[in-house]
């Protein structure tokens, strides 16, 4: 049997790796154990209780307030033992995480080779995002297997120089992800019921989903964002519902600039149901999240994009997102463009997702399988 390793520990990674697991462990030769840091705690266990994966181990390295430099020591020393003990053949990491960078790092000291999903994203600028774009670009070199979501994070890879035989397009897994949760809301409605209240509340207005909590985007642009919510949540026609990252450098934002409005749920993180049936509910998704560029379009949902820059532009070039930056003025414009012209808001909506056709993680599966029955 072929021993594969597969790391994460953030929510992220675990809704872009569930559908991974349960690919590779229908793989004859396959020993699949998975392995989380922790570096989420609780959102990331919402994942894996709805995907019904128990963690072989769990490191659990949160701890509140966890500079960079502390937790990148722990992940190496944690993962470290790990590997020792668990030899295996073969590594696998997600997206652009500490526990990613790290894990690939652990298992290149120990020459195993390392797969790497969601390879190739790159925005160009090592601040934006901060620290996510350096450390997908310290795992490229060490993987052998690149398993980009679309042609333009190969080609990417492909100008670094690596290697093009370990580059393979697979789509994106978090579609796979969404697929599966849709469907499994569908035929169990109880699982995203909490939401319930809310679509009554704000029945008759378009939802405006708000998600924010880039580190680039604390201070200064998070206060910018909320001048931009809150002139936005002042139309009559629209409502903004906000699960709020639990971070103080954005709650302490949201709570001197937002108060108490009428037009305003802010509200705790979601789990992945609920969050999966709020993108249903609303009508423009504005967020400088990585992930849910992808997550929106497939439900074709336009995403404003608080950022400077992506990592993922083909969302911009098939017309799914817009960059907007945090100028309050220009996030506002946006938004009520999109509001009040039905054909710029078609073309965003029925835009193609680019992003995958939710079938990355079978083909990820049998590459894995293939790299080791030669």
């Amino acid at each position: 049997m072929t021993r594969i390793l597969t790391i994460f520990g953030t929510r992220p990674e675990a809704i872009k790796l569930f559908p991974v697991v349960a690919a590779l462990r229908d793989q004859p030769g396959l020993d699949v154990r998975t392995c989380v840091t922790a570096q989420h705690r609780g959102l990331l266990d919402q994942v894996l209780e709805i995907a019904g994966l128990t963690p072989d181990i769990d490191l659990d390295l949160m701890e509140p307030g966890q500079s960079l430099d502390r937790l990148t020591a722990r992940l190496l020393t944690g993962l470290g033992e790990v590997m020792d003990a668990e030899k295996p053949d073969r590594v696998i990491v997600q997206g652009d995480t500490a526990t990613a960078m790290v894990g690939a790092l652990v298992a290149y000291y120990r020459k195993i080779p390392v797969a790497h999903v969601e390879a190739g994203l790159r925005s160009g600028d090592i601040y934006h995002p901060w620290p996510e774009e350096v450390n997908r670009r310290i795992v490229a070199p060490i993987a052998d297997l690149h398993f980009a979501p679309t042609e333009t994070a190969a080609n990417a890879l492909r100008r670094e120089n690596i290697d093009p035989a370990g580059i393979h397009v697979t789509g994106n897994t978090v579609i796979d992800a969404l697929h599966w949760t849709r469907a499994k809301i569908e035929a169990q409605p109880s699982l995203a019921v909490g939401l319930d209240d809310l679509a009554a509340r704000f029945a008759g207005k378009r939802i405006v989903l708000v998600t924010t909590h880039r580190r680039e985007n604390f201070g200064g642009g998070m206060e910018n964002i909320a001048r931009a919510i809150a002139e936005i949540a002042a139309r009559p026609d629209v409502a903004i519902v906000f699960p709020c990252h639990p971070n103080p450098n954005v709650v302490s934002v949201m709570d001197a600039m937002l108060g108490d409005r009428p037009n305003i749920a802010r509200i705790d993180p979601l789990d992945y149901p609920h969050f999966i049936r709020a993108l249903d509910l609303s009508t423009i998704v504005l967020t400088d999240s990585g992930g849910v560029q992808e997550e929106a379009p497939a439900l074709g949902k336009p995403v404003l994009v608080m950022r400077e820059t992506t990592e993922r532009p083909e969302g911009v070039e098939a017309g799914t997102a817009r960059l907007v930056g945090t100028d309050p003025a220009r996030i506002v414009s946006e938004i009520f463009s999109l509001l009040d012209d039905k054909s710029a808001y078609s073309a965003m909506a029925r835009a193609h997702n680019p992003f995958g056709d939710g079938h990355a993680a079978a083909r990820i599966s049998e590459l894995v399988a293939d790299a080791h029955r030669r």
